[in-house]
């Protein structure tokens, strides 16, 4: 019971005013809340948000080069490309001693193999460069030439400037198309060698491409599981996520045997006379191999939240909108269809967000003309180890994801998605 005391002052049972007690309530309250999430909240920052955040790290991170060659670094802050040929003496000498001290720690290689991302031959010249270094004396600049032509090409120097830095823009630049020229100044690649801007509009024509056909596909099926008695419609809903329960490699395999040239698709055509053996269809190796695998198995993500949504839209709106003169055309279209909407755009943004993110389906069966964005971010995690270029395309994909969403959202109101 709270009492009040002689200043008019509300007092808890325990004589302490009563404010001051229901705020110590108040907190220890949060703090069992705080403490209950807590364990979620670690899993979510170590799983999700720190990977996320090394992620934005290492597309600008290059501490590789000022660590091994201060000296090196210190000596080309002054030089401008577009002033001069090459670097003063001072640089050459500098490169000379920090050789030296990266060839005793076996840390040239791994600058070698940095700088090569950005300049073909700049791996093996400072294999070469390291190993005989510690016999360049006297004039540093002929004795480095010596070694090899291209340290009195302007181009090696201002490789070496341009990523002199702790932190980089080069893996933004190469991830769109773009790299530094001879004086230092950013210019577009030489057009054969213009992948990642083609291959970004590729992945977002594919994704809104399988998008709309598991829309296309994914409408009718929900619609008629919606409106089925519900054992009919329970049992064939297990036949739509079946496929969850066969791995997925096998899934897209059996999408090869199916799709091949020589594959069940095209005999069985060639059986019933519609096309000529000779003509046997491509179907597989190509962008037609990758929406047709990738609808297959991004379907029911499409099928599931549209057939959520469909059930909750009463049955008898249908029937009074037809009692009143529609046809079955106009009550579907002005009646049913509206309130589906918000199944559709839920069941859009899954498969769109799943779809620009795959790379094992369009790996398997794209070929070369199929394949995703992130085929070659798993490329060079895996294989060229470019782990920067690799976050910086993973960066710019993600950049672009969100602005896709804040302009749906814009557009169509991400209020309005629902999920049943």
């Amino acid at each position: 019971m709270a009492e009040k005391s002689e200043g008019g002052v509300m007092l808890a049972a325990d004589g302490t005013p009563l404010k001051l007690s229901l705020a110590r309530s108040l907190r220890r309250k949060r703090l069992r809340a705080f403490l209950l999430v807590l364990p979620l909240l670690a899993f979510v920052l170590l799983t999700f948000i720190a990977p996320i955040a090394d992620m934005l790290f290492r597309s600008v991170e290059n501490q590789i080069i000022p660590d091994n060659m201060p000296r090196t670094v210190a000596a080309l802050e002054e030089w401008d490309p577009a002033e001069s040929e090459l670097p003063p003496d001072a640089a050459f000498e500098a490169l000379v001693l920090d050789m030296v001290e990266m060839e005793a720690a076996k840390s040239h290689t791994r600058v070698g193999s940095r700088l090569n991302y950005e300049q073909s031959g700049m791996s093996g010249l400072f294999r070469k460069t390291g190993r005989r270094a510690d016999r360049v004396e006297g004039d540093y600049r002929a004795g480095l030439i010596a070694i090899d032509e291209e340290w009195g090409e302007r181009q090696t120097w201002t490789t070496l400037k341009n990523f002199s830095g702790a932190y980089t823009l080069g893996y933004f630049l190469s991830a769109v198309d773009m790299t530094y020229g001879e004086t230092g100044e950013i210019v577009a690649k030489p057009e054969l060698q213009q992948i990642y801007m083609f291959l970004f509009e590729r992945t977002l024509w594919l994704s809104l491409a399988i998008t709309g056909t598991t829309l296309l596909l994914g409408y009718p099926i929900a619609y008629l599981l919606a409106n089925l008695p519900m054992r009919t419609s329970n049992l064939l809903l297990i036949l739509v996520l079946l496929p969850f329960w066969t791995s997925l490699l096998v899934r897209t395999s059996s999408w090869i045997v199916i799709l091949q040239q020589q594959g069940v698709l095209n005999d069985t055509l060639v059986a019933l006379g519609l096309i000529d053996d000779q003509n046997r269809l491509s179907l597989i190796f190509n962008q037609t191999g990758t929406i047709v695998a990738m609808t297959h198995i991004l379907l029911p993500f499409m099928i599931l939240p549209l057939y959520s949504v469909m059930k909750t839209i009463p049955p008898s709106y249908v029937r009074a909108a037809k009692s009143l003169g529609a046809t079955n055309w106009t009550a579907f279209w002005r009646v049913y269809f509206p309130q589906s909407i918000p199944g559709i755009g839920a069941g859009a943004i899954l498969v769109f967000i799943l779809s620009i993110g795959y790379y094992i389906t369009p790996e398997l069966v794209g070929g070369t003309s199929g394949v995703f964005i992130s085929n070659r971010i798993a490329y060079h995690i895996s294989s060229s180890l470019n782990w920067g270029l690799a976050a910086a395309l993973a960066v710019i994909l993600l950049i672009a994801v969100m602005g896709l969403y804040w302009l749906y959202d814009r557009i169509v109101g991400i209020d309005n998605v629902k999920l049943g």
